[in-house]
């Protein structure tokens, strides 16, 4: 039996992952790990808990002045999220 289409093991993998629906929860985990390279180290160090529920990012902080901070620069965060996992992962942003 001979196929007509072949495929290499990535891009089978790739369209499986579309099939199911779990790329979606792959790009909020890669939007997650994006974190520290988008706020930098000194902000992420003061971080202590990020994940992202129905399109909404909810990052728990230590400080109050960071939140302030990232208050303020909720919409680049955005921007820059979606824009680096090439999809929009990120809607809004809920600081706690």
């Amino acid at each position: 039996m001979r196929r007509s289409e072949i495929q290499s093991l990535g891009s089978a993998i790739k369209d499986y992952l579309k099939e199911s629906k779990f790329d979606g929860k792959i790009a909020e985990i890669d939007a997650v790990n994006l974190w520290e390279s988008i706020i930098g180290k000194q902000i992420a160090r003061a971080t202590s808990s990020i994940y992202i529920k129905d399109g909404t990012l909810h990052v728990h902080l230590k400080s109050s002045i960071v939140r302030n901070e990232l208050f303020m620069m909720r919409n680049d965060i955005i921007r820059v999220m979606n824009q680096q996992v090439g999809r929009s992962v990120v809607k809004a942003i809920i600081l706690h």
